[in-house]
C-alpha cells in the first residue's frame, strides 16, 4: 500500500469508515473503496459513497486519486462507476459531492456531469466546501 493510502491525510477516513461499517453493517456496501488501475495492477486512489442514501434519496460521494497518478482519467472514471450506481439504486434521487473552491480539476470534472451549486460548508478537516448536487439519472 503506497504512502499515499497509509498517511496520517487518509488513516482517518479509513477508521472513521471501518467504524460506520462496523456500527451499521448495511452501509458495507456504501462506503468508500479504493480504485484499482486492473492493467497495471496498482491503487490509485479511493472513491465511494459517504453511505447509504439518506430518507429523501440524497448520497454523497467522495473521491481522491494519488498525485502520482493525476491526469489520466482515473477520477472521471470513479465518478461515472458512482453515478452508475447511484442512476441504478431506486431509493436515490440525488447525488452529492462537495469540492473545495479551489480544486479547479475537480470543479471542472463536475460541472461536466451536470452538478449544479446548492450551497457551502465548512468541513473542520478541508475547510469551506461547496455543495454541488444533480438528479441521479442515467447517464447519457
Amino acid at each position: 500500500m503506497p504512502e499515499y493510502f497509509a498517511g496520517p491525510e487518509w488513516r482517518s477516513v479509513w477508521r472513521m469508515r471501518s467504524d460506520q461499517v462496523r456500527l451499521d453493517p448495511t452501509s458495507a456496501g456504501w462506503v468508500t473503496g479504493v480504485i484499482w488501475d486492473t492493467e497495471r495492477h496498482v491503487a490509485v486512489g479511493r472513491a465511494g459513497f459517504h453511505g447509504p442514501p439518506d430518507p429523501d434519496g440524497m448520497v454523497e460521494i467522495g473521491y481522491a486519486v494519488d498525485p502520482a497518478h493525476r491526469r489520466h482519467g482515473y477520477a472521471r472514471g470513479a465518478l461515472e462507476d458512482l453515478l452508475r450506481r447511484a442512476a441504478h439504486e431506486t431509493t436515490v434521487r440525488t447525488v452529492r459531492v462537495t469540492i473545495s473552491p479551489d480544486n479547479t480539476a475537480s470543479l471542472r470534472l463536475a460541472a461536466q456531469y451536470g452538478f449544479t451549486a446548492v450551497g457551502e460548508q465548512w468541513d473542520d478537516e478541508d475547510g469551506l466546501e461547496i455543495v454541488y448536487e444533480v438528479s441521479a439519472a442515467p447517464l447519457s
